[in-house]
């Protein structure tokens, strides 16, 4: 049995669990909320790599964008609650969350429906409200980063919204200690469109279609332990998991791993998280890469990406953090590329070891609690130069986001 069907044994077995849990308890009034966000940012490259209706593979998105969100929360009874949420942003409507959540006990929770899986700590705050950059740490990037079609993306974009469903569940350990878990089978990622994949296709795996081809659901974990020393500091350590295949015939197989770290002590916040992921390419025309294909392990590249950020409030409505990020991709790319209406894509100007780091320097000031105004600026540097000669960047953020 199967790592993925065996899960999916697992999570069709507390379903019985928990509606006998939930059958025996009486419920409570049913209980709405009703909550969103907007965020409008103005991103300014002073190279002027500017982002034409069809982003080349070094351009980004440069001018005014909006980031907006819906979200309806209802607890239908002492065991069983509902979320739904639709996102707005570069890539249209999204239906970011829909699902049910049965809980049997703290320990012993099912999601079903379409949601984020459980992966690394950034996910849980991934909301423009949530965090105080206008744009989000690179191996998470959607869309804002710098040379985007370079990379595809970061190593997880987020949110990564996906069918299926999760056991997980939070047990206290005394009052000093919470151990967090997490076990899915979800649609995963996919490529159907080349005719050779050789990476993921992220617009493919959200629009404009929310079912998939392939059969075989991606599988994966979290765990999490937190430790608390009174109410003025904390530390939490994280390992999360993914595998699955993303081709149609289901033999080309990624698998992302990711550790996080955060520490709070009093108002200042220190976080990291290293992601990365192993992917493996259709090596059958070796005419399509730029490097000869190594007869040993030539079939696959990794691409890893890692933050560290410090967040320190100033005042009570002033805040100021310092962040440094990155990604690292070492393995073979493709020399040229068709797109899916038939069109040849430049060929990538990545080399087998590509790299990028960034500094960002960022200022938040909240007017009222539920409104702020964020200021960035950051240094963008690349071990390989664009089109223009250029290898480093310099690019400024200036947005509003309010919530409620």
């Amino acid at each position: 049995m199967t790592a993925s069907r065996a899960l999916l044994f697992a999570l069709l077995l507390v379903v019985g669990l928990a509606l006998a849990n939930g059958r025996s308890a009486g419920a409570s009034e049913e209980d709405r909320n009703f909550a969103g966000s907007a965020q409008l940012d103005y991103h300014l490259v002073a190279g002027g790599a500017g982002a034409p209706a069809a982003p080349a593979p070094s351009t980004t998105f440069e001018g005014f964008t909006l980031e907006a969100a819906l979200k309806v929360a209802a607890d239908l009874s002492d065991h069983l609650s509902a979320n739904v949420k639709v996102c707005y942003g570069c890539h249209g409507f999204e239906l970011d969350m829909a699902y049910f959540d049965l809980r049997a006990f703290d320990e012993l929770n099912l999601r079903v429906g379409r949601f984020s899986p459980s992966f690394g700590a950034f996910n849980l705050r991934h909301d423009p409200a949530n965090h105080m950059t206008s744009d989000k740490p690179l191996p998470y990037d959607m869309g804002r980063m710098l040379r985007k079609g370079d990379w595809n993306e970061g190593v997880l974009p987020s949110p990564f919204p996906m069918n299926g469903a999760e056991i997980n569940g939070t047990h206290w350990i005394g009052g000093v200690a919470q151990f967090d878990y997490a076990a899915y089978v979800a649609t995963g990622f996919k490529n159907d469109v080349d005719a050779n994949p050789t990476d993921l296709d992220f617009q493919e795996s959200h629009l404009p279609y929310y079912v998939t081809s392939d059969p075989r659901p991606a599988s994966g974990a979290r765990l999490a332990l937190t430790l608390k020393a009174g109410s003025d500091a904390d530390m939490t350590l994280g390992a999360s998991g993914m595998w699955g295949t993303y081709d149609p015939a289901n033999k080309l197989t990624y698998a992302i791993v990711g550790g996080d770290f955060a520490l709070r002590i009093e108002r200042t916040a220190i976080r990291m998280e290293y992601l990365v992921r192993r992917q493996q390419m259709d090596v059958s025309n070796p005419d399509i890469f730029r490097y000869a294909i190594a007869p040993v392990d030539g079939d696959f590249f990794a691409k890893h990406g890692a933050y560290v950020e410090v967040e320190q409030p100033v005042t009570d409505a002033f805040d100021v953090l310092g962040r440094v990020d990155g990604l690292f991709r070492v393995g073979n790319v493709s020399n040229v590329s068709v797109g899916s209406g038939g069109d040849t894509i430049v060929a990538s100007p990545l080399h087998e070891r590509a790299a990028l780091l960034r500094e960002t320097l960022a200022l938040a000031y909240a007017f009222e609690r539920n409104f702020r105004l964020k200021g960035s600026v950051e240094l963008w540097e690349f071990n390989y130069a664009d089109s223009t000669g250029r290898d480093t960047e310099l690019s400024f953020h200036l947005g509003a986001v309010g919530s409620f």
